[in-house]
């Protein structure tokens, strides 16, 4: 299998790029707060595999001064002691939504995200996790490439 990049979709549907880009900033915006926003976002990319939005996302909560630790430690969150029960209850929930349709276990931990989020962060926490999915799927599916060095600003 090669991994050198399909398409350059940054450049040929840039409608389509520009919406995506307002969704995902628009998001970014919510009341959920921007580290909670970081950490679903990366967490969803890890499980999904998405190398380019691990690595944005990561180096964002670390210039948010998160703990390197911290960060590695997603991936295991629930055996990890450094996540908020608000914190668990966003990744909970992102990997049960990450996880549609192939498996709904959402019920499972709903319960729990209503003793931590209003109605209104849970409908936002939901568009965070559908428009990283969104970037994982353009990512993986066009091979875009982690760049050696990021771009300006990311």
């Amino acid at each position: 299998m090669s991994s050198a990049a399909r398409l350059p979709f940054f450049s040929l549907a840039p409608n389509a790029l520009h919406a995506l880009v307002n969704l995902s900033k628009t998001v970014g915006k919510s009341s959920i707060g921007e580290r909670l926003f970081e950490l679903v976002n990366l967490r969803v990319s890890q499980v999904n595999g998405c190398g380019v939005c691990v690595d944005m996302h990561w180096r964002s909560l670390l210039k948010q001064g998160a703990d390197p630790r911290h960060l590695n430690a997603i991936a295991g969150w629930r055996e990890a002691p450094f996540f908020s029960a608000r914190e668990r209850a966003a990744l909970g929930w992102a990997d049960a939504v990450n996880a549609l349709p192939q498996r709904d276990d959402t019920d499972a931990v709903y319960g729990e995200l209503r003793e931590h989020f209003s109605e209104t962060e849970i409908v936002e926490l939901s568009y965070v996790i559908a428009a990283i999915r969104g970037w994982n799927v353009l990512n993986l599916a066009l091979r875009n490439q982690i760049p050696e060095q990021p771009a300006p600003g990311f």
